[in-house]
Parts: C-alpha cells; structure tokens; sequence
C-alpha cells in the first residue's frame, strides 16, 4: 500500500512551482505602452494649444488689420494677407458654407469616437492637431459674420503660388501628414506594429519545417 504525501512534504514542491511561476512572470516583457490617461492628457494638450493658437492669431489679425491689408513678413517668400473666405482651400464651395460647417463638425465627433482605441503617442499628437484645427475654423463658421454656421474664416498667411491660410489649417495639413506616416510605417491607432516583412519572416521556419516533415516520410 503506498503512503499518501503528507502536508509538510507537498510544501516544498508547491513553493518551487510559485517560485518558477515568479521568475517566468519575472521574464516576460512588459509592455511599454503610456497609460491610457497619459495618452489622452497629451490629446487634449495638443488639441488645446492647436485651438487657442488659432483663434488667438485669428484675434490679433482682425483687430490690428484691415481686411485686403497686406503686410510683408519675410518677402518674397512669406506675408500677412487678411481675408475671410467662406469656402475651402483656394475658396472652393463658397456658395455652400453650411456644408463645410456640417463635415467640420462630422469630423470633430468622429475624432473623439476614435479616443477610446488610443493606444499611441503619435496618435494623440495627430489627432490632437486635427481636432483643434477642425474646431478652430468651426468655431469661425459658426459665430463669425455673415450669421451663425455661416461664418467666414479668417485666412491671413501667404506664400508665394499657394493657398492663403490660418494656424487651423496648418494643425489639420501637419496631423495628415503624420497620420499618413504612421500608416505607412504600420503603427495601429492602439498602438500595434504591423510589419509584413516579420511576418513572412516568422512564416518562412514553419513553413521549412513542414516541408522538411514531408521530405522524410
């Protein structure tokens, strides 16, 4: 008849096994993601900074310029022109202000539904700047002349062969750009890398191996 193990020498083993289960959590790498609160901090600063730079050149323009003044800054290459266009870029859909208004709007929501995927610093950068640049010309279209979600927004930079713009429409190009980047560099709203090359790499062995299983049967 055998013996069943007693309390005290079932002990020891049970100790070894927590103390293996320490050393392997121990091992594994810890992921080096901001805290969600980290990311959404830095979000809600850019996107403040991008909002109140925008509208606070967009006060000193219109209280110390006349609109169609023209002020050289750096000539040839850079000037103050101040103008209110109630379009797009290059004042396309000037007769439709309203829509521009609704898509600026559509974005900004958009945005924010995004947040709850957030799970890189790049990310909140980009999408900081997007949003204060949307909610910069928002803010103009829906409180400046000629009446509510009809407003025109206030352009005043110019260079040369290009479109008159604002610091909005700078954070909107700026966070296109690096949302592009990212997208290209397959960097995932959450934070993931996707990178087909590790992927056909890491593929390649199994794939040998099989091969290999097959030759020798």
């Amino acid at each position: 008849m055998t013996e069943a193990p007693t309390p005290d020498a079932a002990q020891p083993a049970d100790a070894a096994l927590s103390a293996d289960a320490e050393q392997s959590a121990a091992a594994e790498p810890r992921p080096r993601r901001p805290r969600r609160a980290l990311l959404l901090s830095l979000f809600a600063g850019f996107a403040v900074f991008a909002y109140v730079f925008d509208q606070l050149t967009k006060l000193w323009v219109t209280g110390t310029m006349t609109e169609g003044e023209r002020i050289p800054v750096l000539p040839p290459l850079l000037h103050w022109y101040y103008i209110r266009n109630s379009g797009a870029a290059f004042s396309i859909g000037e007769n439709v202000t309203w829509v521009f208004t609704i898509i600026m709007a559509a974005v900004s929501v958009a945005i924010l539904l995004q947040l709850r995927k957030l799970g890189s610093a790049w990310w909140a950068l980009a999408l900081g700047l997007l949003l204060g640049g949307a909610l910069g010309n928002l803010t103009d279209r829906l409180f400046r002349e000629p009446s509510f979600a009809m407003g025109h927004v206030v352009d005043f930079i110019q260079l040369p062969n290009f479109a008159i713009f604002n610091i909005a429409d700078s954070a909107v190009v700026s966070s296109v750009v690096l949302i592009c980047l990212l997208t290209l560099r397959g960097i995932a709203l959450d934070g993931s890398r996707l990178n087909p090359r590790q992927d056909k790499t890491a593929a390649r062995p199994a794939v040998l191996e099989e091969n290999g299983r097959e030759n020798n049967v």
